[in-house]
């Protein structure tokens, strides 16, 4: 019997290994994501504690250098923050470029399987065509013998 070899396997193999690669740099994209969102949580709750030590100075005994490092101290937090919102941006725009090469990169393979599964098809008819010429083949000459004997 015969057997079936899509001729372009290796550009399948290969659209296989780019989807693999694209996934990884996916899932790397949403990692690096999801740690400059945590740096921003550790930011934004330092903020809030040295908010809190702010208060709590001014309703101790006014120190005013304590209150000016304080204050320097928010600012500080404020400016680290918005640099922070800057990174998650630039995170989140790694994650949708990567998202989308994902995509690109699955839907080559996608329509590489579905050329090889047609190929596969026309292979199978081609096979059962064969065997019906052959059987048909086989019951003519059986009928052709009978008769002439």
């Amino acid at each position: 019997m015969a057997k079936f070899t899509y001729k372009l396997q290796n550009i399948l193999d290969i659209k296989y290994k780019l989807e693999n690669q694209a996934k990884s740099e996916f899932s790397m994209a949403n990692a690096t994501l999801l740690r400059e969102e945590e740096k921003l949580k550790a930011l934004t709750t330092r903020k809030k504690l040295y908010e809190m030590q702010g208060k709590n100075l001014v309703k101790d005994k006014i120190d005013i250098v304590a209150i000016k490092e304080n204050k320097n101290a928010v600012s500080a937090m404020m400016y680290a923050i918005e640099q922070q919102k800057i990174q998650i941006k630039r995170a989140q725009d790694m994650v949708e470029q990567a998202r989308r090469k994902l995509n690109d990169v699955m839907m080559e393979r996608k329509t590489h399987e579905k050329l090889k599964e047609k190929e596969f098809e026309e292979f199978k008819q081609e096979i059962n065509y064969e065997e019906n010429k052959s059987i048909d083949e086989s019951v003519s000459y059986t009928f052709g013998k009978k008769t002439k004997s």
